[in-house]
């Protein structure tokens, strides 16, 4: 069915019909715009996100033997925070996506959007996840170790990787 659409790759036609895949085959963020139109210029990104699909999935399908619990998480939180600033990157700094696209991103979940509005702020430029800076997931009700200065934790928190994310210093 999929491969008798002939719908042109124009900004028209809708993302499912220019790729001509199957919903079953998709996954990550192309099951969240598949059947929405998508703004020009999503080419110039869509290999680079998909590079980080794949990336993630190998984060989440690698062996976990041998790791806590927490420690399982760290390879999807850096990912997450990597397509992030990839997409920030593109629409801040180099121009590259247009404000059409970028709200297109954050309105269909492919782009964190909380997270991109914090390293609008000054003292977030590089913070790693919102789980970094949420009181409710921390035991003493403060912000995750990675938020503190290297200069000014003790010897024994050095190096010491936040628990949540990963993270050694955002």
């Amino acid at each position: 069915f999929f491969s008798e659409i002939s719908a042109p790759a124009a900004l028209g036609s809708t993302y499912l019909q220019r790729r001509r895949l199957h919903p079953a085959d998709m996954s990550g963020w192309r099951l969240k715009i598949h059947r929405k139109r998508v703004p020009k210029g999503f080419d110039k990104i869509e290999d680079k996100l998909d590079a980080f699909d794949e990336k993630m999935k190998e984060a989440v399908e690698a062996s976990h033997e041998g790791l806590r619990k927490n420690e399982t998480t760290w390879p999807v939180t850096k990912f997450h925070w990597l397509r992030n600033r990839f997409i920030y990157e593109a629409y801040y700094k180099k121009k590259i996506i247009s404000r059409e696209l970028y709200d297109f991103l954050i309105r269909n979940k492919v782009a964190d959007g909380a997270l991109i509005a914090k390293w609008k702020k000054k003292g977030y430029e590089y913070l790693c996840s919102m789980l970094a800076i949420d009181k409710s997931a921390s035991n003493f009700g403060t912000t995750s170790i990675c938020r503190v200065p290297l200069n000014k934790r003790s010897q024994e928190q050095q190096v010491l990787p936040a628990v949540n994310t990963g993270c050694v210093s955002c």
